[in-house]
């Protein structure tokens, strides 16, 4: 049974994947500043923050809006001119920011 697990895990990474350079993507990452701040922490309250996410999600959440899979006005947008590279940057970028979670209260 662990086996097999293993087999559906690896069968479920992208073979395209690669790791991002964290400081080109703080570079592209003036693009997404207007609404996601430069430290990653949203200006807006419609716009996430991005700080502190892990890679492999925000590299699915960038391709999924730059080929239309996933719906925002803005996004869609932008993504579009992002290639695989940038994408792979700007996850390192953003999940490389070190945050704090406090617990209310």
């Amino acid at each position: 049974m662990t086996r097999l697990f293993l087999i559906l895990a690896a069968a479920l990474v992208p073979l395209t994947a690669q790791a991002g350079d964290a400081a080109a993507g703080k570079k592209r990452a003036t693009a997404c500043q207007t609404c996601h701040g430069m430290d990653g922490l949203s200006k807006l309250p419609e716009a996430p923050n991005l700080a502190g996410q892990v890679e492999p999600y925000l590299v699915k959440a960038l391709t999924e809006y730059r080929e239309g899979k996933r719906q925002n006005e803005i996004m869609n947008v932008v993504a579009k001119e992002l290639t695989d590279a940038d994408i792979a940057n700007l996850a390192a970028y953003y999940g490389g920011i070190q945050i704090d979670v406090l617990p209310p209260g």
